[in-house]
């Protein structure tokens, strides 16, 4: 396996080693958030036409995915769980699904607790990247836009085959290599603006490990400025992570010049906002306490990474590699609450429809 690029310039750190480069917050795009809180005296926040928060962090949830339940009804038992309502609902989609759904709509809409939308979608399964990006799926695409011009006109996050690293076939040919995934991003972007569609806030997620950001076609991927409105990162609490900052910035042995995955944004997409668009933890059966303990870390360290601007968890009790509902170990819902509740989580309210 190829060594990690190394990121070039001066990376200034924190005590934590977190890159302190600013991100616009409120410009003159800027839309008032009704309702938006206070924070420390300051005026009430506000949120930008791309969904930028002035200050503190948009509070998301994937909930109780793999569970079986409508979306409706495991986002209410989330928020009843944690004690807290999300600004930001993750769902997914793929294929020749249409997006928004309506019970998506409605949750978006709630009069009582508007929220964003973050919507994740995979456009096929059964054609290439390269064919997509040359077309294959114009009609799929010209469709979609009708329903989101018809349905949804609220500004709304969208990501185009969130983690591709693992899906490249760096193979001549395959139509998988990573340059054909930054030519289909770009393509589906490019052909929804065309069709009319001007209120996605695209998104690039990555999956945020050191071992594919180590592949010789990692910097590849990158479908480029226009059509990327905020960077993203999908990081677990596995064995390798002991708390936040060891999360946003895993980084292994074998790998001594990758910097870590917030660092490499930070000094990669300096004026971009990022999300962790997906972030679980694992229990530990010798360690009943470590959830709590993690998700006291989130609290202490979370504005260590001012450039964070979105937090979205993955609360699934059938996560691929173990369970990562939040209220599952000693002490982990409680912390949970105070986590989803903490101020810095409250400072911007959604933008009523």
């Amino acid at each position: 396996m190829a060594a990690p690029r190394t990121v070039t310039g001066t990376l200034p750190a924190t005590a934590a080693g977190a890159v302190t480069t600013p991100v616009p917050g409120a410009t003159p795009e800027a839309v008032r958030a009704p309702g938006a809180a206070t924070v420390a005296g300051a005026p009430s926040c506000t949120a930008t036409t791309r969904l930028i928060p002035s200050c503190g962090v948009w509070w998301g949830i994937a909930p109780e995915v793999f569970s079986g339940a409508p979306v409706d009804q495991a986002l209410h038992a989330a928020e009843s769980r944690m004690g807290a309502a999300a600004d930001v609902l993750h769902v997914y989609h793929r294929g020749s699904e249409l997006f928004p759904t309506g019970a998506e709509i409605r949750l978006a809409r709630d009069p009582a607790r508007p929220r964003l939308l973050m919507i994740n979608w995979k456009p096929s399964f059964e054609h290439t990247w390269a064919e997509i990006a040359d077309g294959a799926l114009d009609a799929r695409i010209t469709r979609l836009a009708g329903h989101l011009r018809r349905t949804f006109p609220e500004r709304f996050f969208l990501t185009v085959h969130h983690e591709p690293e693992n899906d490249v076939d760096d193979s001549a040919g395959s139509g998988m290599r990573a340059t054909d995934y930054a030519a289909m991003f770009r393509h589906v972007v490019l052909r929804l603006r065309e069709e009319g569609v001007k209120n996605a806030v695209m998104v690039m997620t990555y999956m945020g490990a050191p071992n594919w950001a180590a592949k010789r076609w990692f910097e590849d991927l990158y479908p480029g400025d226009d059509v990327v409105d905020w960077v993203a990162m999908d990081p677990y609490a596995d064995d390798r992570v002991r708390d936040f900052d060891g999360l946003v910035n895993k980084r292994r042995k074998e790998y001594p010049d990758w910097p870590g995955f917030y660092r490499w944004m930070q000094a990669r997409f300096p004026g971009k906002p990022v999300m962790v668009a997906e972030w679980g933890v694992f229990g530990r059966a010798e360690d009943p306490a470590f959830k709590r303990a993690f998700f006291e870390s989130v609290r202490r360290q979370i504005k260590r990474y001012p450039q964070i601007k979105a937090l979205l968890y993955f609360d699934s009790p059938q996560a691929p590699r173990g369970d990562t509902s939040f209220d599952t170990g000693s002490g982990a819902g409680r912390a949970f609450t105070e986590l989803a509740r903490d101020p810095y989580f409250r400072s911007t309210r959604v933008p009523r429809p």
